[in-house]
């Protein structure tokens, strides 16, 4: 598949970019600061890399014109850059590149927090989730004004939602559940994420929905 991917170089990203080049697929890997350095590979390699300052949706519209899909690890590190909304705010210009040129699947990564409480979901699920989200209220609020423009674009987007995020090793073992979190839901790694988010690109019942994943 050709696919493009924007936060390629952060925790998210960067796993989508590699485990994308080894599974044959050629990616356009948009990064935003030119100060962070490129990521590894080439045309060659099955790799472009572009730089946009992501301000703007027409410079990216070569960046997703033709592409199978476009999967997404932007997002806010911090309260501060939520507050900014970072999210939403990037990913309504990637909406618009991709409105604009007829691209239509979209994949992104959020939060189990912004998922619906689901039927049955215990006690101790909901305080985890609680607590977790008044700690990080900003990003949360960040990601749920995301997921409000994915609902109302033209796109089919999933949204990917994990729980705590760790730096532990690619497993491809984990469970996912669509429309809510699994049960338990308290970590896994950013590789695993990744596996997830490629995982769900041609799983026509993950389109406008969001998908929990966790160990």
């Amino acid at each position: 598949m050709r696919l493009t991917v924007f936060g390629a170089t952060g925790g998210v990203g960067g796993h989508v970019v590699r485990q994308a080049l080894a599974a044959g697929h050629e990616v356009t890997a948009v990064v935003r600061d030119p100060a962070r350095p490129a990521l590894p590979g080439g045309t060659d390699a099955g790799l472009e890399v572009v730089r946009a300052d992501m301000t703007d949706a027409e410079p990216l519209r070569a960046a997703v014109a033709g592409r199978d899909a476009v999967l997404s690890g932007l997002g806010a590190s911090n309260n501060k850059q939520a507050l900014a909304g970072v999210a939403a705010r990037l990913t309504r210009t990637v909406l618009e590149a991709m409105e604009a040129e007829g691209t239509r699947r979209l994949v992104v990564v959020s939060a189990a927090p912004v998922a619906p409480a689901r039927p049955g979901e215990s006690l101790l699920d909901r305080a985890v989730l609680a607590a977790v989200g008044r700690v990080l209220k900003p990003v949360y609020d960040d990601l749920r004004a995301m997921e409000a423009a994915l609902a109302a674009s033209a796109t089919d987007w999933t949204s990917v939602r994990p729980p705590k995020l760790t730096d532990g090793p690619l497993t491809g073992v984990y469970r996912t559940e669509t429309g809510a979190n699994p049960p338990r839901s308290r970590k896994i790694a950013r590789a695993d994420v990744a596996h997830a988010m490629l995982a769900v690109v041609t799983d026509p019942s993950t389109v406008k929905q969001g998908v929990g994943v966790a160990y």
